[in-house]
C-alpha cells in the first residue's frame, strides 16, 4: 500500500491509574523513551501518511513531547466520551475527509510492538480484503483482557470484554491485543452504530468489529506469535517486566552485530545508543540517551554514561560521565565523574577520584588523580598533579583558566581563575597560583619552614607520639 493511502492512530489518552503516578502512563520511561515514544517510532517507521496519536489525560504535556520529537504527526483530542471507540473517532476526525485508506490502531503503552508485525498485519488484511483485522495473543492467564469468540471451524465471531463475559468465555485463552486494522470507510460507518451499554460504559472499539460482521463484512483474528510483542503497560511491576524483556532485546541485537556484552542482565542500554564492532562492555554498565562508543572501546564495569562519546580502543571504569567526549586511546577511572563539557583528547587521562566540568583536556594530557578541574582549557601533553583544583568560583561569576602544552604542575596545587600557564611552565607542589605563569617559568610559594624543637613532649605529655620521640632522643 502507498503510503497516502494509511494511516496509524495511536491511543494515548488514559490516565493509567495504577501506575499511581502523577505522570501520564504513557510518559513513563523505558530503554531511554517514553512508552510513548516506541510506539510513535514504531508507527512513523511505517511510512503512513497520517500518524494520529489520541491525548487526553495531562494533554499539554504529552502534546509538548510530540511537537517536540515527532512534529509530523497529527494529534487529536478525545472528549469527555470515554472509550477506545469514541478515541478512534477523534482521531477518524483529525484525518482528511476524503482518507479511504488502512486505518492501523495501536496503543501506546505497548513499546516492544515492532514494524515488522505491523507490517505482516496489514499485508494479511489487505490480501484478504478484510473490513479489519484483529491481532490477538495466547496466554496464560487471560484475565482483565477481552476474549476472542470464534466459531467452531475457527473463524472469528467477536470480543467478548473480561467484565462482560460469562464464566465459559472467561476460561478462553485467546485475547484481544489491542491492535487492529481496519478499512478507513468502514470504520467511519461502524463508529456510528457503536454505544456504551456495557459494565463500564464506555464506547468499545472491539464493537466496531462485531458491527462490521452484522453488516456481513469479513473481518479476521490473527494470533501475535511472540506475546511480548504485544505486552501492555498498566502498572510499574508490568514496567519493569517489559523493561528488561526490551533491555535483553537490546543486548542481544547488538552482541549479533559484534559487541561483547559480558553480563545481559546488569548491562542497561538505551535504543538511542549506537555501538561499534568489538566494543566490550563489562558488567554493571548503563548507556543512556545518546550515548555513542567507537569501535574496540572497553566501558565497565559499572559505568554510566549519558549522552556521552567513546572513542576507539578507549578505556572507561567505573565512572559517571554525562554530555561528555573521551578521545581515541584514552583511559577514564575508577571513580571519576565527567560533567557536561568534558571533552578529553586521544591517549589522554582523567584518572582516579578525579571531577571534570566544561574542560578540554589535550591529546596526551594527563588528570590521573584526585583532582577537580572545571572551566578549564589544558593544552597537550601537559601533566596535572594529584590533588590539584580549579578555583574557578569567585562566589558571584565562574571564571576560566588555561593551561598550555607540556606543562607540569605540582601535587597540591590551586589554580585560581582566571590564570593562565604557557606552554613548558611548571608549577610546584602546594602552590596557590593566583598570576600567569609564562612558558618555561616555574610558579612557587616561597614561605621559610619552621621545625619547633621540643614540642610535641612539653605540649603532649604522655600521648603516644611524645612516648615515641623520648625515646628516639634516648
Amino acid at each position: 500500500m502507498s503510503e497516502k493511502h494509511l494511516a496509524v492512530v495511536v491511543l494515548a489518552a488514559g490516565e493509567g491509574t495504577r501506575m499511581k503516578s502523577a505522570k501520564p502512563k504513557v510518559m513513563h520511561e523505558i530503554a531511554g523513551l517514553p512508552l510513548l515514544g516506541h510506539a510513535l517510532a514504531t508507527a512513523s517507521s511505517l511510512g503512513a501518511a497520517h500518524v494520529v496519536p489520541v491525548i487526553r489525560y495531562k494533554k499539554e504535556l504529552i502534546a509538548e513531547y510530540i511537537k517536540a520529537f515527532y512534529p509530523h504527526a497529527v494529534i487529536a483530542e478525545q472528549d469527555d466520551i470515554p472509550g477506545t471507540g469514541r478515541a478512534v473517532e477523534c482521531a477518524l476526525d483529525s484525518l482528511p475527509a476524503d482518507f479511504n485508506g488502512a486505518v492501523i490502531v495501536t496503543s501506546g503503552d505497548v513499546p516492544l510492538l515492532d514494524v515488522a508485525t505491523l507490517e505482516s498485519l496489514l499485508d494479511a488484511h489487505l490480501s484478504g480484503g478484510f473490513a479489519a483485522t484483529i491481532l490477538t495473543a495466547i496466554v496464560e492467564d487471560p484475565a482483565g483482557y477481552g476474549r476472542i469468540i470464534r466459531s467452531n471451524d475457527g473463524k472469528f465471531i467477536e470480543i467478548i470484554e473480561d467484565r462482560d463475559a460469562d464464566a465459559e468465555q472467561l476460561e478462553i485463552h485467546e485475547v484481544n491485543a489491542g491492535v487492529y486494522v481496519f478499512d478507513a470507510l468502514h470504520l467511519r460507518e461502524a463508529l456510528t452504530k457503536v454505544g456504551s451499554h456495557n459494565a463500564q460504559g464506555e464506547k468499545y472499539l472491539t464493537d466496531a468489529a462485531a458491527e462490521l460482521l452484522h453488516k456481513k463484512l469479513k473481518v479476521q483474528a490473527l494470533a501475535v506469535n511472540d506475546n511480548w510483542l504485544v505486552a501492555g503497560i498498566n502498572d510499574r511491576v508490568q514496567l519493569s517486566e517489559v523493561a528488561a524483556e526490551l533491555n535483553y532485546r537490546i543486548c542481544e541485537a547488538w552482541q549479533v552485530a559484534g559487541v561483547t556484552i559480558q553480563d545481559p542482565a546488569s548491562t542497561w542500554i538505551d535504543v538511542t545508543v549506537a555501538l561499534g564492532t568489538d566494543v566490550t562492555l563489562l558488567p554493571g554498565t548503563h548507556l543512556k540517551g545518546m550515548t555513542k562508543i567507537e569501535s574496540g572501546a572497553t566501558v565497565g564495569p559499572e559505568c554510566y554514561l549519558v549522552d556521552t562519546t567513546v572513542g576507539e580502543n578507549a578505556s572507561v571504569v567505573k565512572t559517571h560521565a554525562t554530555g561528555s567526549k573521551i578521545g581515541n586511546d584514552a583511559s577514564v577511572g575508577p571513580f571519576a565523574y565527567l560533567r557536561p563539557g568534558t571533552d578529553l583528547g586521544a591517549n589522554g587521562k582523567i584518572g582516579t577520584f578525579v571531577e571534570t566540568k566544561n574542560a578540554k583536556i589535550g591529546a596526551g594530557s594527563k588528570v590521573p588523580h584526585l583532582s577537580y578541574v572545571g572551566d578549564a582549557i589544558i593544552g597537550e601533553d601537559s601533566n596535572i598533579g594529584a590533588g590539584t583544583i580549579f578555583a574557578n568560583y569567585d562566589g558571584v561569576k565562574k571564571h576560566s583558566s588555561t593551561i598550555g602544552s607540556n606543562v607540569r604542575t605540582g601535587s597540591h596545587n590551586v589554580f585560581v581563575a582566571p590564570i593562565t600557564i604557557e606552554d613548558g611552565a611548571y608549577t610546584a607542589a602546594g602552590t596557590v597560583v593566583r598570576k600567569d605563569v609564562a612558558a618555561g617559568e616555574l610558579a612557587m610559594n616561597v614561605a621559610p619552614q619552621r621545625n619547633l624543637a621540643g614540642w610535641v613532649i612539653a605540649k603532649r605529655p604522655g600521648s603516644a607520639a611524645a612516648e615515641a620521640a623520648q625515646k628516639a632522643k634516648n
